[in-house]
């Protein structure tokens, strides 16, 4: 990264100086690409969408010692894990004489770090929408005391082919930056009109573990439930079934995330018992929405263990005796639900828009099955209107 204007100080004036690079950064820059924009936060976001692009990991920054520490915190606020960052301190002389050496500032202040987090955030909301408009799938059997939905993949802002670009979670392992799904959040929650401040979701352990909001919350956990108004709560899934229930009677919710271990554990049923316990909810009142998932057209188990669902029903499964059968997760999520006792007809598993298989869709959503480990994430979602 270049500047248009370079200030420095020599004998207590400031003057705009030309400046050579003592170790060969002046011979570089004629083979490097300069990227000049009206903040540090817009050039450095600028910086990662061109390593992104050659989906570069090792990353050396060549920088005055003076500057380094600002530059780190704007790096950790930017990016992930996934690079890894070296440190050369730029050399640099007056064509007139010795530059003043710079010394390296070993901390910068509270202050400055809010100022930091607000440019990026200012600079991201400014950023166009990507993929189309933020769309988000609802189903008529929820009622309207209730605030819910199912986000795809279009109208946010990541850019990484298998994230782009309604992304709404970040790893150490992804590199989408936790700023960069914040602010899909944040579209998210005006979209749909809840408080992002007031929004949590499951923390996956692929199990049948339950958070009854109000009480100590796990370590990790598969459901959420909760009577508070106002409060959000969301499963995350990419293959696997987010689920979204609501008790219109009691006004209580919950969700699970169900993957083909959590779905053979019972989380389904762990989430509407938690309900059923914690507000005296009713089994007949209960309305289960299940949303995109992968479809059995696409999703395969080794033997081993598919035969948990062929145990199930027979029908959950396709070509048994092959060396990786096909797996309905979604009518083994049914059968579980009905034999549990929730009425036939207060799930919702067969909507036109939830009911797409989300490997065969890519336009529409995210898939771990079809993209491999750098896979973005959707939400199924709902609240409590206040």
């Amino acid at each position: 990264m270049c500047c248009n204007n370079i200030s420095c100080e020599r004998d207590g004036a400031h003057n705009n100086c030309e400046l050579e690079a003592s170790n060969g950064l002046s011979t570089l820059l004629r083979e490097f690409e300069t990227v000049s924009n009206p903040s540090m936060a817009a050039s450095l976001y600028t910086i990662k969408q061109k390593i992104d692009e050659k989906n570069l990991s090792s990353i050396k920054v060549i920088v005055p010692m003076h500057r380094k520490t600002l530059l780190k915190a704007f790096i950790d606020q930017l990016f992930t894990n996934v690079y890894s960052f070296e440190f050369e301190d730029l050399q640099v002389t007056l064509r007139g004489g010795p530059l003043k050496q710079s010394t390296e500032i070993s901390m910068i202040t509270a202050q400055e770090v809010e100022a930091i987090q607000n440019e990026i955030q200012t600079y991201l909301r400014s950023l166009p929408a990507l993929k189309g408009e933020l769309t988000i799938i609802t189903s008529p059997l929820i009622s309207d005391i209730f605030l819910h939905g199912f986000t795809t993949r279009t109208g946010g802002i990541s850019y990484i082919p298998t994230l782009s670009s309604f992304n709404l979670f970040s790893s150490s392992k992804r590199r989408d930056p936790k700023v960069v799904v914040k602010e899909n959040l944040r579209r998210l929650g005006n979209a749909a009109g809840f408080n992002v401040e007031k929004f949590y979701q499951i923390k996956t352990d692929h199990a049948s573990d339950v958070w009854i909001m109000g009480r100590k919350e796990p370590e990790s956990y598969d459901g959420i439930t909760t009577d508070q108004r106002g409060v959000t709560i969301a499963a995350l899934a990419a293959d696997c079934i987010p689920i979204v229930f609501a008790d219109p009677i009691r006004k209580a919710c919950g969700v699970a995330h169900s993957g083909w271990r959590g779905t053979l554990l019972g989380i389904a049923m762990a989430t509407v018992n938690a309900m059923i316990t914690e507000y005296g909810c009713s089994l007949e009142d209960i309305i289960v929405v299940l949303g995109p998932s992968v479809g059995p057209c696409c999703f395969t188990l080794p033997g081993e263990s598919a035969k948990g669902f062929h145990n199930l029903d027979p029908e959950c499964v396709r070509l048994f005796d092959s060396p990786n059968p096909y797996v309905d997760i979604r009518k083994a999520t049914r059968i579980l639900l009905e034999r549990g006792g929730i009425l036939p007809q207060n799930i919702q598993d067969l909507n036109q828009d939830l009911n797409l298989c989300t490997s065969c869709h890519p336009d529409k959503f995210f898939s771990h099955v079809r993209d491999g480990l750098n896979f973005g994430t959707q939400i199924g979602f709902i609240s409590i209107r206040e």
